[in-house]
């Protein structure tokens, strides 16, 4: 997958979208019950983190493939929303390429690659932090809709 050349972001940017993730990741209730955790959170990109226990595994003794994807949807929300114009999934399309494993830590970052208007596309690459084996690919559409995710006095 192709990545959009890295842009150059303020502090109060890259500030902004670290506060936005960790307002989203606490109200995201499915998420936190996971177990995942934001590693890095900046404009149009976000990496998270996901230890895979007993309660993610599938009847094959495998990661399930709904953990993955929820993995790497999360970190798309995450990278969609950082500045803080609220922005939804349109679409999402998941590749697996490899099981993950008990005990293994999953890491999902998010990057945008293009877009127009309020629609975007990301893409979403997971893989094992310990031996840097990819997992899966995934491309996400975005949509951005009205509000903000924090109000102006970060609340």
């Amino acid at each position: 997958m192709s990545h959009a050349p890295t842009r150059t972001w303020s502090e109060e940017q890259r500030d902004l979208a670290k506060r936005v993730a960790t307002a989203m990741l606490s109200n995201d209730l499915y998420s936190q019950s996971l177990g995942m955790r934001i590693v890095e959170a900046e404009p149009e990109r976000c990496l998270m983190a996901l230890t895979v226990g007993e309660q993610h595994l599938n009847g094959h003794k495998i990661c399930h493939g709904g953990a993955i994807f929820s993995l790497a949807d999360t970190a798309f929300a995450h990278a969609c929303n950082s500045h803080n114009l609220t922005t939804v999934s349109q679409a999402g399309s998941m590749t697996y390429l490899a099981p993950g494993q008990l005990g293994q830590t999953l890491l999902a970052e998010a990057i945008k690659v293009g877009g127009a208007g309020r629609s975007q596309v990301y893409d979403i690459k997971v893989w094992v932090e310990e031996t840097g084996e990819p997992v899966a690919l995934f491309r996400g559409q975005s949509r951005q809709i009205k509000g903000h995710i924090i109000n102006e006095d970060g609340q």
